[in-house]
């Protein structure tokens, strides 16, 4: 008779016990994409992280040094400014870029720094027809050349070519626009990989932004953005799901060092919840009433006798976001209509695959170690044929008021509130931690252990 020793799986080997994504799979109505059924995981060691990586001004300092110019960071959506002279301003960790269309409909971001006294040139995004620095008048048209400099007489030493404003590099893909500090490095498109040939189903450059809202949390940037990288803490943090959200049986995928995956099943019962003691149409119920993106209490769904809640939930979302999008559903899966698909491309950008309104999220350190600014989007599909309107701007919320304050998040502003009651208690914990460590699964919590091997390896950049 073997050990008990022998009876324990291998490190990050172990999965909760129930149905599964690969059973999800082989029951899907239509078939479910290749690259959402391989396996990608590699167990990264089961060593704890240190809780100064959150709350330390050093180790924050270095990140800002060695990290943060060195990424691509998502700045804005192309629908933020469509028009030649629009502006958005984006700021992060210490910088301040003003992200550009330019008359030919390219995009340029420039340092937003005035290069006489060092003000700001503009706080806030809109449209401008130069970079007038309102403290003395040092003006840059918006293709970043010098366009006036007042009593120009006293700076005979100041060349047109030495006050071109200095540029970062931009990137553009899937209606994203995205910035890095560093002029060298790898492209954006390796930069995302694998994560555009997903996205090939999904189109979000079909999309605009239809709900955009943002709130500061008194937590670390990388604490707030890692409860969302995991979904099993709606077992306890959000209870009202578990009937229809199969929380501990989410199947996680890294790709090399940016990018990686939670797919998180819906219209299924946790595996927390007894399987035998409700039918399907139970799960509908609780799916309609409680899951953000179902449509609202006025959507009825009816179980047929001998079919799944799942595949009942999915035919009504595939012919209803057909209607309401005028884009053929045809081919998607039921994976593709319900489930959470959630991406997340390192350091702080998460966009939500499949064919339901996507959600996008960011975190920005706001400014230090010890806050966050966390913003959601939503993204609709667009019908064939009709003109993108520009994106709503962010509803920003007081650091009163809590995200049930966004009205237009509906019921998802719930499940954000719960979220966010733990991370600046989170942030206290791992301040006075006695131990000092931070443990994670080997398996649920794959992603986070990927996204510290990733920042170790810029923090050790010479």
């Amino acid at each position: 008779m073997p050990d008990k020793q022998d009876e324990t799986p291998a490190p990050g080997t172990a999965r909760c016990p129930g149905e599964s994504w690969d059973d999800l799979v082989r029951a899907d109505s239509i078939g479910v994409p290749e690259f959402l059924k391989k396996e990608s995981y590699e167990y990264l060691g089961s060593e704890p992280l240190a809780t100064a990586r959150y709350t330390s001004p050093d180790f924050f300092r270095q990140e800002v040094e060695k990290m943060w110019p060195n990424v691509w960071q998502f700045a804005a959506r192309e629908e933020d400014m469509p028009d030649p002279g629009d502006v958005v301003v984006y700021e992060n960790a210490g910088r301040s870029y003003l992200v550009t269309r330019q008359d030919d409909g390219s995009v340029r971001a420039f340092h937003n720094v005035c290069l006489h006294r060092g003000r700001k040139l503009r706080l806030e995004s809109g449209y401008s027809k130069d970079f007038k620095c309102p403290f003395h008048g040092f003006t840059w048209n918006t293709n970043g050349s010098l366009k006036e400099i007042p009593c120009r007489w006293d700076f005979g030493h100041l060349t047109d070519e030495k006050m071109k404003l200095p540029e970062a590099r931009v990137g553009r893909w899937g209606g994203y626009i995205f910035v890095c500090e560093n002029n060298t490095g790898v492209s954006l498109e390796e930069y995302l990989a694998p994560l555009p040939e997903h996205f090939k189903r999904w189109k979000h450059e079909d999309c605009v932004t239809v709900i955009h809202v943002g709130k500061v949390i008194r937590a670390n940037w990388k604490a707030v953005s890692e409860a969302f990288m995991e979904a099993w803490h709606s077992v306890v943090t959000h209870p009202q799901i578990l009937p229809f959200t199969g929380d501990a049986n989410t199947f996680y995928a890294t790709w090399g060092d940016n990018v990686n995956l939670a797919l998180t099943p819906f219209a299924v019962m946790s595996p927390h919840i007894d399987q035998s003691a409700h039918p399907q149409q139970w799960i509908v119920d609780e799916f309609l009433k409680y899951n953000g993106r179902a449509g609202g209490p006025d959507l009825k769904v009816q179980v047929p006798e001998g079919e799944t809640a799942r595949k009942a939930m999915a035919a009504a979302n595939r012919k209803r976001y057909q209607d309401s999008t005028g884009h053929d559903h045809s081919h998607a899966s039921d994976a593709e209509l319900l489930d959470a698909l959630v991406y997340n491309v390192f350091p702080n950008f998460a966009p939500w695959g499949g064919f339901m309104p996507n959600i996008v999220y960011r975190w920005r350190p706001w400014p230090d170690q010890d806050a966050t600014l966390m913003e959601v989007r939503i993204l609709q599909r667009i019908p064939p044929g009709q003109k993108k309107p520009r994106s709503v701007p962010m509803n920003l919320l007081r650091e009163d008021q809590t995200w049930t304050a966004a009205t237009e998040l509906g019921t998802l502003a719930n499940v954000f509130d719960q979220d966010m009651a733990n991370l600046p208690y989170v942030q206290d914990g791992l301040k006075v931690s006695k131990t000092g460590q931070v443990n994670l699964g080997d398996y649920q919590e794959i992603r986070i252990r990927q996204f510290h091997r990733t920042l170790d390896k810029y923090l050790a950049a010479r």
